[in-house]
């Protein structure tokens, strides 16, 4: 009776398993000789857990057949065997198999799923079979907490996070300072600064009435002394700009000695130079955006020499962009063609001859509220000069691109170098 019970224990456990029954052959028509390697992940079936082994199947004159539990049902990763074949002492190729509950016998194209990378000579092998985010525990969650690219991003400029928690690139100008909230501007930021004790410019002879401050003073902050007097505005003095001019009466004397205290607002614009003592105003610098000696192509397909991306931050009206390129020939037998892009708008398309060994010229684009005025010209070792103005619509960050082909094949190249510059709104 215990016999028979556990005979049939077995039989019923043996009944969920899946007959996988084939003739394998090399690329060549030869049987295969050699073992399948074969491993899986620990899954549960209706009979119970299989734990993860491993085992190794002889495949003699090409007949295989081994018995797998069904695994098509389960959760990633273990919903696949990983199967290497083995021959002549190493690892030939390997794959994937997942198995379905059925009552017939399988071939193995039936549950052939994906294909698996292996070093060579070392056996080891790598899943490449994809696995549905979804099927990771935790994975969606976690991907859903990371920020995202937003309308603004661009590359090689520092990164701000935007209202909507993506990521932009900051807007600003070479020297500048981030602000906590993503802003740029001058570093140090807009704080009155002050100036005690100074002593205004200017010959002290008697006759001499027109004395010079290093700033502006902000309001009626000046307090102007002489010989520790002090002088009012407006009865001893007059202050334009930074320039004080005594009256007929309040003339220093030779031996008198000045002092001014003051304040200035940096954010009037008007600051001097605290080196020089110059009336200045603070310029900003030239950007390079990108620059670069670019790619090469050698066929009759349109192909990027050189990009770079250009964020909406960076599309202000009032900023101005100057692009110079120079396409170089190598060869004789083919002419070519070239393309530069400012994102979906052709500013430069011209064709090249086979006498031209070089194509040049450079393009400047003038921001607006309602897009870019573009003025381009171009020109090449016999291609004459050619000038064009173009607009171009709104574009929420744009993609510059330099393209070139080959009217043929052959034994001819085309490259480009590029650079692009652009000069903020001031």
């Amino acid at each position: 009776m215990l016999v028979a019970a556990m005979f049939c224990c077995i039989l019923s456990a043996q009944n969920q398993l899946v007959t996988i029954q084939d003739t394998l052959f090399m690329a060549d028509g030869i049987r295969f000789n050699g073992t399948l390697f074969i491993r899986w992940n620990t899954f549960d079936t209706n009979s119970g857990t299989i734990i993860q082994q491993s085992r190794t199947v002889v495949v003699s004159n090409g007949n295989l057949q081994v018995q797998l539990a069904a695994n098509a049902s389960v959760p990633a990763p273990a919903n696949s065997y990983s199967v290497a074949y083995q021959s002549d002492g190493r690892e030939q190729f390997s794959e994937a198999w997942t198995v379905p509950q059925v009552s017939r016998a399988l071939k193995v194209a039936e549950v052939r799923t994906g294909t698996f990378s292996s070093s060579s000579g070392s056996g080891s092998v790598g899943n490449q079979t994809p696995i549905p985010i979804s099927s990771v525990v935790g994975l969606v969650a976690d991907l859903a907490q990371r920020p995202t690219k937003g309308p603004g991003f661009g590359t090689g400029s520092v990164a701000v996070i935007n209202q909507s928690g993506q990521i932009e690139t900051a807007a600003g100008n070479v020297g500048d300072c981030v602000y906590v909230d993503g802003t740029a501007g001058a570093c140090g930021g807009a704080s009155p600064q002050f100036f005690d004790a100074e002593t205004p410019g200017g010959v002290v002879d008697g006759t001499n009435p027109t004395f010079t401050l290093t700033n502006p003073p902000s309001g009626a902050s000046l307090q102007l002394f002489r010989n520790g007097m002090y002088m009012k505005s407006g009865f001893d003095y007059t202050l334009t700009n930074s320039s004080v001019e005594f009256v007929t009466g309040a003339k220093p004397q030779p031996g008198d000695t000045l002092v001014a205290s003051y304040r200035i607002d940096p954010s009037a614009g008007n600051i001097g130079n605290l080196e020089s003592g110059s009336i200045g105003r603070r310029t900003p610098l030239a950007q390079i955006i990108c620059s670069s000696t670019g790619r090469t192509n050698g066929g009759n397909y349109w192909a990027s020499l050189g990009a770079c991306d250009i964020p909406a931050t960076s599309l202000r009206p009032g900023d101005r962009f100057e692009i110079r390129f120079n396409y170089w020939h190598k060869g004789s037998n083919a002419g070519f063609d070239a393309q530069v892009l400012w994102g979906t708008t052709a500013v430069v398309l011209r064709h090249g001859s086979t006498l031209d060994a070089a194509l040049v010229g450079r393009a400047e684009a003038s921001v607006t509220a309602t897009g870019a005025q573009i003025t381009a010209e171009s020109w090449g070792t016999v291609l004459p000069l050619l000038p064009a103005i173009i607009s171009s619509g709104v574009q929420n960050g744009l993609k510059l691109d330099i393209l070139g082909k080959l009217d043929a094949e052959g034994t001819d190249t085309i490259g480009a170098s590029y650079t692009v510059l652009r000069y903020p709104a001031n």
